[in-house]
């Protein structure tokens, strides 16, 4: 049995997706950029989430930006771009860097509420659709688009999450799309084992592509994670079997499966100084996509185009 549900705590209202049966819960709070809060499973009487957040809505208002995005829609761009200038059809586009402290990075929406327009539950799924309507209101990005995101919960504690943009506007605009979600099994990820499916990483210059791919073998089998240091874009290997990427807790045996479609051909991977989470981004395009063009989608007015990633959590 399925069932969406309402939560307030902590000063975020949350929307429930719930498997009555296995008690597998996803936490979404709508107003905060459609944040990804919670997934969390039962492990005999305890519950395990996987998800690292803001603990307040106070901390989210003050810290969205210097905390990590945590869990948020990165659009209609990830990651940076240089001193927030951009070409796009012969013109010049400047982003306002003050707005995040200096550095232009993951678009507008990340603090943007959306709101539920679609609740859907049946014998095998749970599942909502969020919506921001964006107009177009910073001249750093004067093109207005509709940005729809599907979360579906399904047995075998399974999250489906879909991303639709489309052109609301008069012109042709550029997108590109990205999650940031920390995902954590309550202690350092040094003890943790990650794997995933890439023989290329994008070099970079100071968090930026430099333009070439150099051949990577980091984590292609099952391999603590250790001190590893890690803020890099691999680009995905759909050759290979799916799980694209898979992090596991060899304490618990619980693992995190990640399976992108082909929309989301990079895996950016990030370990923050604290070391007690890793950001996983399932990304269409890499840093500074408006200039160097790398996965950059162009969408003609009325337009659309989709974004598709799934998380699965079980025992190894």
């Amino acid at each position: 049995m399925f069932i969406v549900e309402r939560l307030r705590q902590n000063g975020f209202d949350q929307v429930i997706l719930k498997d009555g049966t296995t008690q597998t819960t996803v936490a979404i709070v709508p107003d905060c950029g459609a944040m990804l809060h919670a997934f969390a499973v039962r492990d005999g009487d305890k519950a395990i989430n996987i998800i690292d957040s803001f603990s307040n809505r106070e901390e989210f208002n003050v810290h969205a930006e210097s905390g990590g995005f945590k869990g948020l829609k990165l659009s209609p761009f990830p990651c940076r771009i240089p001193e927030g200038i951009y070409h796009f059809n012969d013109q010049v586009y400047r982003i306002d860097p003050s707005l995040q402290q200096g550095v232009v990075i993951h678009g507008f929406l990340y603090n943007r509420p959306f709101r539920l327009v679609q609740e859907k539950v049946t014998d095998q799924s749970a599942q909502i659709a969020l919506l921001h309507q964006y107009k177009g209101d910073h001249p750093g990005y004067p093109f207005s688009y509709d940005c729809n995101v599907e979360y579906r919960l399904e047995k075998d504690s399974t999250l489906y999450i879909t991303t639709c943009i489309k052109n609301t506007g008069d012109s042709s605009l550029p997108v590109a799309d990205g999650w940031h979600p920390y995902f954590t099994f309550g202690g350092r990820v040094d003890d943790l084992e990650l794997q995933f499916c890439s023989q290329e990483v994008l070099e970079f210059m100071n968090l930026i592509p430099t333009g070439k791919v150099l051949p990577s073998a980091a984590f292609s089998s099952p391999e603590r994670i250790g001190e590893t240091i890690l803020d890099n874009s691999f680009v995905l290997d759909f050759d290979r079997p799916q799980p694209m990427c898979v992090l596991r807790d060899p304490v618990t045996d619980w693992q995190l499966e990640i399976q992108p479609d082909g929309s989301y051909p990079y895996l950016q991977i990030y370990i923050p100084p604290h070391r007690n989470s890793i950001a996983i981004e399932n990304l269409s395009a890499p840093p500074n996509a408006f200039n160097n063009g790398i996965g950059l989608i162009t969408l003609a007015p009325g337009e659309e185009t989709r974004f598709f990633t799934r998380y699965t959590l079980r025992k190894k």
